[in-house]
């Protein structure tokens, strides 16, 4: 390359230069520009790619480049056989909770099955009273000879609108049967007082006429309730209920009655009379525990629905079958019927059946209350009602008359 003489300088550059008008006349063409413009947005699209490739980076998830939805299961043992997944911790400190307001109470190791006794489950015998005191000292006296252990057992008692001395007495019975040292006291006994204000006379024909019963029948199953909710514990398998008034009762009768592995049951409830020449008439007590009928329905149909059908009177002809005029104390004492009504003096209930809602209704509930309502409710619930014609209560004679006289 020939250079001139004294080497480069500007005004030789300069003068083998195009005159700048050519210059601007080239750039100034319209191919010029258009090529310019796509250089330059070819560089743009490259930028922008690779900047957002790099911000992706950022948002990857460690393995495989995929949604896990759209992971095989050979994905997946990939992942977890060559990669790590990082551990983050919670940077917050732990809360302890330890305050002695907080309970837990867990209700799945609570059972009620036919093996009670080996497995410690615990019963609660629920009793109402009012007016009672005379039936104590014999009630205490049969409590204490029943053979299910006695560490097994919680006693609760519901007193309302008494006006005799049952709460004295109930204490001075309690201190009693608790201290004695031949005995294993109970586990606990538990006295609730809940008056409702209802007066009814303890006149045998007063008590036990017709117009009494339905009011009566309410405000026993409101003290049933109270007594209920009062005294239930999470621990407790069986409620057993048991009335003041029973004369004679089987030892073993707790165990006897679990053996059946009902969710319901009663035994059959009599009363001796002795009349004045010695002569023992045993006599059907407890017409509230029956086998429904169809006449006995097509009659609810034709009542309010507020009315209480109550039974052993003439004023509600219902052609049910009672339990207290069936069965044989000297035949098999495990024979069973399906009940759909039950009284009250001896009835065991599985727990579960009261957690579940089934309580006795104080008021009409398919035109029964009471003792008669619990029993619809709980087979209107799915759970069994069954009665032991052959298996004897005696319950005290309180010189009723016979259904048929009423």
């Amino acid at each position: 390359m020939l250079l001139p003489k004294g080497g480069l300088n500007w005004k030789a550059a300069q003068s083998r230069l195009p005159p700048s008008r050519a210059i601007w006349n080239l750039v100034a063409r319209k191919r010029v520009i258009v090529l310019a413009a796509i250089v330059t947005a070819i560089i743009l699209l490259w930028r922008g790619v690779s900047n957002s490739a790099s911000e992706m980076q950022s948002f990857y998830c460690w393995g495989p480049s995929k949604s896990p939805m759209d992971m095989t299961a050979n994905d997946y043992a990939r992942w977890n056989a060559h990669l790590q997944t990082p551990v983050l911790y919670n940077p917050h400190a732990p809360i302890e909770v330890n305050s002695s307001t907080i309970q837990h109470v867990n209700l799945n190791p609570i059972t009620s099955t036919t093996k009670a006794v080996t497995n410690e489950e615990r019963v609660l015998i629920l009793t109402p009273l009012k007016d009672a005191s005379k039936f104590l000292p014999k009630y205490f006296d049969l409590l204490a000879r029943l053979t299910y252990p006695h560490h097994l057992i919680d006693l609760a008692f519901l007193i309302s609108d008494s006006e005799d001395d049952t709460h004295a007495a109930l204490a001075a019975e309690l201190d009693r049967i608790q201290s004695r040292p031949d005995k294993v006291p109970f586990r606990s006994a538990t006295v609730v007082e809940k008056d409702f204000n209802y007066k009814l006379s303890q006149d045998i024909e007063e008590r036990h006429a017709f117009a009494a019963q339905a009011p009566r029948r309410k405000a026993m199953a409101r003290a049933r309730n109270y007594l209920l909710y009062s005294a239930l514990k999470p621990e407790h398998s069986w409620v057993y209920w048991r009335d003041s008034d029973i004369e004679e009762s089987p030892d073993t009768l707790i165990e006897d009655l679990i053996a059946h592995d009902k969710d319901v049951i009663v035994p059959n409830i009599w009363f001796h009379r002795y009349e004045k020449d010695g002569h023992d008439i045993e006599g059907r007590f407890d017409y509230n525990s029956w086998v429904e009928s169809n006449q006995a329905l097509a009659l609810a149909k034709k009542l309010d629905k507020d009315t209480v059908i109550v039974e052993g009177y003439k004023q509600f002809k219902t052609g049910r079958q009672y339990m207290c005029l069936m069965g044989d104390r000297n035949q098999n004492k495990d024979e069973e019927i399906e009940l759909d009504g039950i009284g009250g003096v001896s009835v065991l209930v599985k727990a579960d059946v009261h957690r579940s809602g089934v309580n006795f209704p104080a008021y009409a509930f398919e035109n029964q209350a009471e003792t008669e309502g619990f029993a619809k409710m709980a087979k209107r619930a799915g759970y069994s009602v069954v009665g032991l014609p052959n298996y004897v209560v005696w319950h005290k004679d309180t010189d009723e008359k016979f259904a048929k006289d009423k």
